[in-house]
C-alpha cells in the first residue's frame, strides 16, 4: 500500500489518502476503518433519467461520494471491502444523506478522515506501506487424495485452492489405477502450486504430509519440471521444504508453522514472532502460572503494577464499534510501551489470532510474578468464573 497524503491535526483529527495494491492491503483498510468514519472514493452508481417523453433510461456512472460509514464487510478469500453509509457531500447522482455502499478498489486512491488517528491505526498505516514486510509464504498440506494450498501473509492465511481426489485402493497383485490416481492427483497439485504461488515474493514454499506424500509430490514436481524445461520451478527449487505434519487438513497448518525448522526459516517474519510469543504464553501458563495472565482484568492489574513484559492483543479488539473499548485497548498498549513492554498485535486471519480470540483476546507475559491478582479476584467475589479470566487453559 502506498501512503499518498497524511494531514493530522494537533488533536489527532485529519485524513489519510491511500492506494492499496494487494489483497493484503485491503485487509489493513479493514482495520483501519471504523464505525463513523469519513470515506471519499470513487464508486459506480445505478442512475435513472426520464426523457421528455416519459421513457426512463438506466445507466451506470463512476462518481466520487463521502459517505459516513455505518457498516463494513469484509470478503477475506475474494479481497473485496464494501463500505456502506450516508452521502454527506452533495453530489450530482446521488442525494444528500443517501445511502450507497462503496466497494473499494485496488490501485484506486481513497481518502479515509477520522476524528481520532491513534496510534495502533498509525502504526498499522506504516507497516502496510513498509514493502520489506511483505514477506509470504506458500503452504502445502496434505495426504493422498487431499491438498490444501494456504498463501500465509504477515497478516492473513488464506486457503486458494482445497483439492480433493479419489485415490483407488491398492489391489492385490496390482497398483496400477492406485498409481495412475496419485499422479493424477500430484498434477493438480501442481498446477494449483503454479497458478497461485508468485515466485518474485515467496520466500519459501511448504510441502507437509503424513508418511512420504510430501516426498513423493516434490519427486513429480521437479520430475516434471525437468521434462517440460519449466524455468520457474527449477529456479525455485531451494523454496522448497518438505515439513511432517499429522493431515491434509488446514488446522495442521498451525503444528506445521510451530516447527522449529519452519520458524527458523521464518525468524524474521511477524507471524513466525506470533507463534514463538504465544508457544512462551501456554508454556508460562504451565510451569510458572503467576507470570502469565489473560482477560481485561487480569492484564490491567498486572499492567497497573507495571509488571507487564510482553502483551498480545487480537486485531479484534480494535475493530469494536465502541469507541470507549477502542480507547481503553489504545491506553492499555500506551501504558505498556511507557514501562518498556513489547506489544503484538495479532492478526484474527491467523491460527494464532483465533486461538488468542479464545482467551479474550488480550493476554500477557510478565516480567515477574504477581499471585496476589487472583487473590484479589476472590476477595472481590469472582472466584474466577469469568470465563475471560479463568487462569485454566489448554494449550491445544
Amino acid at each position: 500500500m502506498k501512503l499518498v497524503k497524511k494531514h493530522i491535526e494537533r488533536d489527532r483529527s485529519g485524513y489519510l489518502v491511500l492506494y492499496p495494491e494487494q489483497l493484503e492491503d485491503m485487509w489493513h483498510v479493514y482495520n483501519l476503518i471504523s464505525v463513523g468514519d469519513q470515506l471519499k472514493a470513487t464508486t459506480i452508481r445505478r442512475v435513472h433519467t426520464e426523457s421528455s417523453t416519459g421513457s426512463v433510461d438506466s445507466q451506470r456512472v463512476r462518481t466520487t461520494l463521502t459517505i459516513t460509514v455505518e457498516n463494513i464487510d469484509f470478503d477475506s478469500q475474494a479481497g473485496i471491502l464494501r463500505i456502506k453509509g450516508r452521502n454527506i457531500v452533495e453530489n450530482r447522482y446521488v442525494k444528500l444523506n443517501a445511502y450507497h455502499t462503496i466497494d473499494l478498489e485496488l490501485n484506486r486512491n481513497f481518502t479515509l478522515i477520522k476524528r481520532e488517528w491513534d496510534i495502533i491505526s498509525l502504526e498499522r498505516v506504516e507497516e502496510a506501506c513498509d514493502i520489506t514486510k511483505q514477506a509470504d509464504v506458500a503452504a502445502v498440506v496434505l495426504q493422498e487424495g487431499l491438498a490444501n494450498l494456504c498463501l500465509v501473509t504477515q497478516n492473513m492465511t488464506i486457503v486458494r485452492q482445497r483439492i480433493e481426489q479419489a485415490i483407488p485402493r491398492k489391489r492385490k497383485g496390482s497398483v496400477t489405477n492406485h498409481e495412475k490416481g496419485l499422479q493424477k492427483f500430484y498434477e493438480q497439485v501442481m498446477q494449483a502450486i503454479i497458478r497461485h504461488v508468485n515466485f518474485d515474493i515467496v520466500k519459501v514454499i511448504i510441502l507437509a504430509s503424513p508418511g512420504f506424500t510430501k516426498d513423493q509430490l516434490f519427486e513429480y514436481i521437479y520430475a516434471e519440471a525437468v521434462k517440460n524445461d519449466d524455468k520457474i520451478l527449477l529456479e525455485n527449487k531451494s523454496k522448497f521444504m518438505l515439513i511432517h505434519c499429522s493431515s491434509g487438513h488446514k488446522h495442521a497448518l498451525q503444528e506445521v508453522l510451530q516447527d522449529p525448522v519452519v520458524q527458523n526459516q521464518l525468524a524474521d517474519t511477524k507471524y513466525a514472532q506470533e507463534m514463538t510469543t504465544l508457544d512462551k504464553f501456554f508454556k508460562m501458563l504451565n510451569d510458572d502460572p503467576d507470570r502469565a495472565f489473560y482477560g481485561w482484568n487480569h492484564v490491567s492489574k498486572a499492567e497497573e503494577r507495571a509488571a507487564v513484559g510482553t502483551l498480545m492483543l487480537s486485531d479484534e479488539l480494535f475493530r469494536s464499534a465502541d469507541i470507549q473499548t477502542r480507547r481503553k485497548y489504545i491506553r492499555l498498549v500506551e501504558n505498556v510501551r511507557s514501562h518498556g513492554g513489547k506489544v503484538l498485535v495479532f492478526s484474527s486471519l491467523h491460527v494464532s489470532g483465533e486461538q488468542l480470540n479464545q482467551l479474550g483476546g488480550v493476554a500477557s507475559i510478565l516480567n515477574f510474578p504477581l499471585p496476589d491478582i487472583e487473590d484479589e479476584d476472590e476477595e472481590e467475589g469472582d472466584g474466577g468464573g469469568d470465563d475471560n479470566n479463568a487462569q485454566e487453559v489448554n494449550a491445544d
